[in-house]
Order: structure tokens, then C-alpha cells, then sequence
């Protein structure tokens, strides 16, 4: 997972990104809020965002109500103001949380892993027990996966945890290292090799059982996903 960090102040994004890195994530860097949306748009992989409010060109705050208009990631807001009204306008704008200038870093990290622990939670709650994506039906708490015909497919627990994570996110398209993260649920510097056997195992399994149907796609150089028509 990747943790964009947006500050007009490149020391500040430096001593963040090192704490960051230390807690075992990526980061991507944006020095102006223009910049933060583009690196938005083009990052499937980015899970949370630490935000300062006072930047050029587009704002913290506008940057939060442009985000907000399509996806739920993970905010934190950064900022000089102390006024408890700018605290509440942030808020209300649609961030998550809130910490003021200075800041101690590792306070920063303490908000950043609630955070997603949160958006992780929220996630897993939302899940629906039954998925149907193509020819396959897909039952959550069993584990089960068959096609249309009853014919049943047997997937070991990562397959089923693969194949579940991109039927359930459409069309989106996921790294081999947020496959790893989520599935595994750990981080590994070799998760990219590791996740292309589980899925090349599971597409097998898919085709033998559906007659050739090629339901998980490769993005290349990007990920996986499960397209739905």
C-alpha cells in the first residue's frame, strides 16, 4: 500500500516519508494540491492520504471536496490553524482526522495506522456474503466457488481470497502488492512473484472448470483484475 503525502513543505514530506518508510509503506510525494489529485488518479494502489491545508494552486480543502465526490480513502489533514472553526470546516469537507503544526511525527503515524485500521474494518463490513461475476457465484462464508451450471470449483484459501478481493472491486484494478497486503495481510518485498503463481494457479482452475472463460485479467505493468461487462 502507498500513503500519498501532500505539503507545500518539502522537509516536512521528507521527515514524513521517512517515517512512512519505516512503518513498512510506500509513499508518493505531491508539493501542491493540483499535483495531489493527479497523483490520485493515477495511483490505484494509494490507501490514505496525509493532506496539509495551506498549499498553492488548489488547496487541502479543495482537494478533499474533489476526492470526496468518488472514493473514501483515508484523509489526514495537516495545518498551522489551531482555530477549532477550521478544524470543524476540514472535517466537514470530508477528512478523517486532524493534527496541527508542529506535529510530533510519531502522533502522525498513531493516526495514520488508526485510520486504516478503520477504513480496513469498514471495508470488511461491507463485503456482501455472495458474489456473481460471469459464470462464477461466489459465497463469502463458505468459501464455495461455482459456476452458473453447479459445476464446483475448488480453490485453495489464497485463490478463493484473490478471486474474491477483485470480484468484489469490479473492474478496479489491483497491484501484485495490494493483492499481498490484503490477502496475506503482511507486507514482503517479494509479494509480486508470489501473488502471479496464486493467480496463474486460480486462472487454471477457472478455465477447466467454466470452459476456457477468462474471468481475472492481467493489466500489464499495472495488476488484476475482474472486468465486468
Amino acid at each position: 500500500m502507498k500513503i500519498l503525502v501532500v505539503d507545500d513543505d518539502k522537509d516536512i514530506v521528507e521527515l514524513l516519508s521517512i517515517y512512512i518508510q519505516n512503518e513498512g509503506y510506500e509513499v508518493e510525494k505531491a508539493f501542491n494540491g493540483k499535483e495531489a489529485l493527479t497523483k490520485l488518479n493515477t495511483n490505484t494502489d494509494i490507501g490514505l492520504m496525509i493532506l496539509d491545508i495551506m498549499m498553492p494552486q488548489v488547496d487541502g480543502l479543495e482537494v478533499v471536496k474533489e476526492v470526496r465526490r468518488d472514493s473514501q480513502i483515508p484523509i489526514l489533514m495537516l495545518s498551522a490553524k489551531t482555530d477549532d472553526i477550521d478544524k470543524i470546516h476540514g472535517l466537514i469537507q470530508g477528512a478523517d482526522d486532524y493534527v496541527t503544526k508542529p506535529f510530533n511525527p510519531l502522533e502522525v503515524m498513531a493516526r495514520v495506522k488508526s485510520l486504516l485500521r478503520r477504513s480496513q474494518h469498514q471495508v470488511q463490513n461491507e463485503e456482501p456474503d455472495q458474489l456473481e461475476v460471469g459464470p462464477l457465484i461466489i459465497k463469502k462464508d463458505s468459501h464455495e466457488v461455482t459456476t452458473v451450471d453447479g459445476t464446483e470449483v475448488q480453490l485453495t484459501a489464497l485463490e478463493f481470497g484473490i478471486l474474491y478481493l477483485l470480484a468484489s472491486h469490479p473492474n478496479r484494478v489491483f497491484s501484485a502488492d495490494e493483492i499481498f497486503e490484503r490477502v496475506w495481510k503482511q507486507e514482503s518485498v517479494v509479494s509480486a512473484k508470489t501473488v502471479m503463481v496464486h493467480v496463474s494457479h486460480l486462472r487454471d482452475k477457472i478455465e477447466e472448470a467454466t470452459g476456457g472463460e477468462k474471468v481475472v485479467q492481467t493489466v500489464w505493468g499495472v495488476g488484476y483484475k475482474v472486468e465486468t461487462r
